[in-house]
């Protein structure tokens, strides 16, 4: 489990309100929300930890194995207006809202070309001695996910023992999206190139934490984008 969610979880009790967002509707085929011809969805996306004794700084491109004490950040920067949500579940079955900070974030402050560090800052998530599988759920839409973020609400706000019920029911409909938008196609993942070079990943220096920045890559897609990223917590 991840030091730090507590406190992100209690935020997001506090930010979300009861507001419930307007929402477009796809359908495929013809008709409004049909595949575009062209991208509408392009953000960086970044995911690195500092893994091991000699304390490497790694790039997470799939799913992996980490152990208690490894570190993790990622980063959100957005080149179109689309909307991004990272969802953490850990091992015990908890959810967190990652990204947005809070859900009225997509009206305050949601920008184009700004870094979006996860945690804030220059805080970093940190494996503690709760082995077992965590998974990061990344999904990207044209439009708000109203049903996603209802029950994100409910949860934030639910009573301990409603919140399991709550839990799986959000990771349902996570699911759900993903079928709903199956037929919308990933147009490209690509690492960012600086001089004809890709950002390497490279040890960790003594005195500081890496930009996790560094490693980012580019994903455009039509109308949806999803990735999972499941860690084996050992």
């Amino acid at each position: 489990m991840i030091k730090g969610l507590v406190v992100l979880t209690t935020a997001l009790a506090l930010f979300l309100g009861t507001q419930r967002p307007d929402l477009t509707t796809h359908d495929t085929g013809s008709g409004a929300g049909a595949v575009q011809a062209e991208e509408n969805i392009k953000f960086r996306w970044a995911f690195g930890a500092i893994v091991g004794k000699d304390r490497k700084f790694v790039s997470v491109n799939k799913d992996t194995q980490l152990a208690t004490g490894d570190e993790l950040k990622m980063l959100v920067e957005l080149k179109k207006k689309c909307y991004v949500y990272v969802v953490h579940r850990s091992p015990g079955g908890t959810i967190a809202l990652l990204f947005p900070y809070s859900l009225k974030q997509f009206s305050t402050d949601y920008v184009l070309n700004k870094n979006y560090y996860i945690p804030m800052g220059r805080d970093w998530f940190k494996l503690d001695k709760t082995t077992g599988v965590e998974s990061f759920h990344l999904i990207a839409s044209a439009d708000r996910l109203g049903e996603l973020e209802d029950l994100l609400g409910q949860y934030a706000k639910a009573d301990p023992e409603k919140k399991a019920d709550l839990a799986e029911l959000i990771i349902a409909e996570i699911r759900n999206v993903r079928k709903r938008y199956k037929t919308f196609t990933t147009l490209a993942e690509r690492p960012i190139s600086i001089g004809g070079n890709i950002r390497g990943v490279d040890k960790v220096e003594e005195a500081r934490k890496p930009d996790v920045a560094n490693v980012a890559k580019e994903i455009s897609a039509n109308n949806f984008y999803s990735r999972t990223f499941t860690l084996d917590h050992q």
